[in-house]
Formats: structure tokens, sequence, C-alpha cells
């Protein structure tokens, strides 16, 4: 994983709200368990006509979204399978953080697990990023982990929350398990200074 500490992006809109993980990647592909090519899944039913043609009108497929690293996506944004190929293919893609009002939390979890930062962000300065974005595409905004805030357009900034685990964890570049291994010299001096209570002799 990459550590996230700033990300200065222009926004890819996608205002369609109640987006489930069966349409970020379609079911059929959920067998897939190497993450590297992901990208080519990402809403694939959206992306692409039956003969896989892309589809001109489709934002992924607008010069605009491309280098883009940040998803202005709709309200309620990944509900659905529990599976972890929605974030894989999100981040396949491309974008390291997604704006929204709300998400499942079970995406979010997994989003967090991967290295993606879901943002929530308030009602209102959701609604205004989509009408400034359609007026200006080159529209940047920033979001700082550290301070978790995003920063808009016209310098204005508003804060995100985010549990502080998974923040550390963001921050360091790690998932879990790597947190958890990054502790080893701690685990094992815990384990010296507290010697087992009951020991056994193999063979009494």
């Amino acid at each position: 994983m990459e550590p996230i500490t700033k990300i200065t992006s222009r926004l890819v809109p996608l205002p369609n709200e109640n987006v489930d993980t069966d349409i970020i990647v379609p079911a059929r592909f959920l067998k897939v368990t190497d993450k590297a090519g992901m990208d080519q899944y990402l809403f694939r039913d959206w992306r692409f006509d039956e003969a896989g043609k892309p589809l001109p009108d489709f934002i992924l497929n607008q010069p605009r979204a491309k280098g883009a690293q940040i998803l202005l996506a709709g309200r309620n944004f990944g509900s659905g399978s529990s599976r972890e190929h929605a974030p894989w293919a999100l981040l396949a893609f491309g974008f390291r953080a997604l704006l929204s009002t709300s998400f499942a939390d079970i995406f979010q979890g997994n989003a967090l697990k991967n290295g993606l930062l879901p943002v929530v962000i308030p009602p209102d300065v959701h609604a205004d990023l989509f009408r400034q974005v359609e007026k200006n595409p080159n529209l940047e905004v920033t979001v700082e982990l550290a301070s978790q805030t995003v920063t808009l357009p016209d310098g204005k900034t508003v804060s995100f929350p985010i549990d502080n685990f998974s923040k550390q964890c963001l921050l360091a570049g790690v998932d879990q398990l790597g947190y958890l291994l990054k502790q080893e010299s701690h685990i094992r001096a815990y384990e010296q200074s507290h010697p087992p209570r009951v020991q056994t002799t193999i063979g009494s």
C-alpha cells in the first residue's frame, strides 16, 4: 500500500446515488483474486457495450478522468457485496480518495483496509462541488489526512471523520497485518517481560 498524506487532484463526478458494489464490479468478475488489472472491471456494464467497446458518454471514458485521483460520488456509495473487489478496482483505476455524503459501512471498511480513503463531507459542500465541477472540469481539491481536512477550490476547508487506527495505517501505508508486524519488537519485549505462568515439561 502507498501511504496517503496529501492528495491534490481533479474531481471525477459520478452523481448516481446508492451505487452498489455489483455496479462498481459486476458479480461475474468476483472470482478474480489478482488485484492487477482490476481496473478493466470497474463499472464494467456502465463503461462498455456488449461488444466491449468503451461508451464515450460515461465519465471514466472521458479525457478528464485520466490521471484523476478523487471520485466525487453520490450518496450511499458502495452498498452490497462484502467482497473487496470494489476498492481494488477503484484503486487500480487510479483513485486514492472518494468524496460523498455517506458510504455503506462494509465498503467503507474494505476501502480503508486497502488504502482507499472514503471522505464524508457535508451535503451542502457535496452539492456545491457537483455544481462547480460541471462548470469547470479542471476543478481541484486537496485532501489532507493528517489534519483530516478537504481544502475546497475557494480555499475554505471542511473536516472529515476517520478512526485513528485506520488513519495511522493509511499514513504509514500499511494494512492491518502490516501494522501488527511493525509492532513485533514491542510484542517480543512484552512477552519477555511477562514469562508464562505455567511451564510444562515434555515427557513429564
